[in-house]
């Protein structure tokens, strides 16, 4: 196949995008698996492998596959920035019609991608992949999985079960119309729904990783309430935020009115000095609704300033270093 044709976006029918952090035992396997698997669907493809900041070979691997192989495009960023802004780097230089993400440890089956494919070319514009036979364990992964996929469905109205899957399917023109920020790549297919996309969900094998350790930690349990917070935020209430914050206000003003009229109340009936009885307590109160109005209006009035900076901006999540392809690329 011309390199040169590879790199017309009008030619290149599906772009597999594959962010990588320290992923190098398994990325010559990787690659082979996707090349075995793509040339057998008989489409024009490329492979598009981010490094996010790597501290081992991983780099070093796909530098040297993309100098061998013009349908692979390795993409290096200057830091590690996280598997949201490495899929969105990916997104941004891929050229395919069809844009598959997969996670690069093999924990997902690179043999499964034509199904995802056939699904686009029956007029879905999401696919989703569902682990429906997970293999994490259940404590620490599973559940935590569960309950956020069952609060972003009932959130976002989008009845699918494994939001976390990086492995999914997006036709270009609706991937095109996205922006990602923090670490909202889980909830693409929510943060897409409100356009009247097609979605559809496919159950796809699992196991646990081949090779290396995973970069899972509690830490991201955490982070994944906050995007949940945020996702029900950005859903429902970003272009009417007076909605969001007007119910809290609504009950601090009925909470305080009560307090006001039961301290009267001791006061006049009882004749209670509200210095002494009542002050440390209503301010003690008081300070803690402040505090927790504040630490949330504040978190989300920064996600709003946040977008209105990256778009009016245009300035990027992530910071690529080099683009590597095969013509710009010397073998050793």
């Amino acid at each position: 196949m011309d390199s040169s044709n590879q790199l017309n976006r009008n030619t290149i029918d599906c772009s597999i995008i594959v962010p990588l952090y320290n992923e190098g035992p398994a990325v010559n396997e990787l690659y082979s698996r996707l090349t075995k698997t793509m040339n057998g669907t008989g489409l024009y493809y490329e492979l598009v492998l981010v490094d996010d900041g790597s501290s081992d070979n991983t780099l070093e691997q796909i530098k040297d596959i993309a100098s061998k192989d013009s349908k692979v495009v390795a993409v290096e960023l200057r830091r590690n920035f996280g598997q949201t802004p490495a899929l969105a780097a990916g997104f941004d230089v891929a050229k395919g019609q069809i844009i598959i993400s997969m996670d690069g440890d093999l924990e997902n089956f690179p043999e499964e991608i034509p199904n995802f494919i056939e699904k686009i070319n029956a007029g879905y514009d999401v696919v989703s992949g569902w682990r429906k036979n997970r293999a994490h364990g259940f404590i620490m992964r599973r559940l935590p999985s569960m309950t956020a996929n069952w609060i972003a469905s009932k959130i976002s109205g989008v009845n699918i079960h494994d939001f976390g899957n990086t492995f999914k399917a997006y036709k270009r023109e609706v991937i095109e119309e996205l922006n990602l920020y923090g670490e909202m790549h889980r909830f693409i297919p929510a943060m897409l729904s409100g356009s009247g996309i097609k979605i559809i969900e496919i159950p796809v094998k699992h196991i646990n990783r081949p090779h290396g350790t995973s970069n899972y930690g509690i830490s991201r349990t955490v982070r994944v309430v906050f995007d949940l917070i945020t996702l029900k935020f950005l859903l429902g209430y970003v272009t009417k935020p007076l909605h969001f914050f007007g119910r809290p206000a609504v009950y601090s003003i009925l909470l305080s009115l009560a307090l006001f009229a039961y301290i009267l109340y001791d006061k006049f009936v009882y004749k209670v000095p509200i210095t002494v009885a009542h002050a440390p307590l209503t301010a003690l109160a008081a300070i803690l609704l402040l505090i927790g109005a504040i630490f949330i209006t504040t978190g989300l009035i920064g996600e709003m300033i946040s977008r209105v900076y990256f778009e009016s901006t245009n300035k990027k999540i992530y910071s690529v270093r080099k683009v590597h392809r095969r013509e710009n690329l010397t073998i050793d």
